[in-house]
């Protein structure tokens, strides 16, 4: 039930990000990777998707399930974690509890 935009790299996920807000259509969340071999990983891209917009909701996702971001999102930005590999209904949950904190 989302509509899906995907990015190659925190790069651009933020350009991505950045238009959609000029365009008014902004995300309701973002989903960011830990780790992108060859460019810019999840912790970079919230510390400037939060420069961007404070208010971002952020799901952090990795394999490396005792990364210290993992364990503390909330420290690094990040609103929900969903380690791999996950099921649809892992991601489902840890979006829609995001969103619904955000929301208040």
């Amino acid at each position: 039930g989302y509509d899906v935009v995907c990015a190659f790299n925190g790069d651009e996920a933020v350009a991505t990000y950045q238009r959609a807000l000029a365009e008014g259509r902004p995300f309701d969340a973002v989903i960011l990777d830990l780790t992108v071999p060859g460019g810019k990983g999840g912790l970079e891209t919230i510390a400037r998707l939060r420069e961007i917009d404070p208010g971002v909701v952020a799901v952090v996702s990795s394999g490396y399930s005792t990364d210290p971001v993992l364990s503390k999102p909330a420290e690094h930005g990040f609103s929900a974690v969903v380690v791999k590999p996950y099921k649809l209904e892992t991601l489902s949950t840890a979006l829609r509890g995001a969103l619904s904190s955000a929301r208040g």
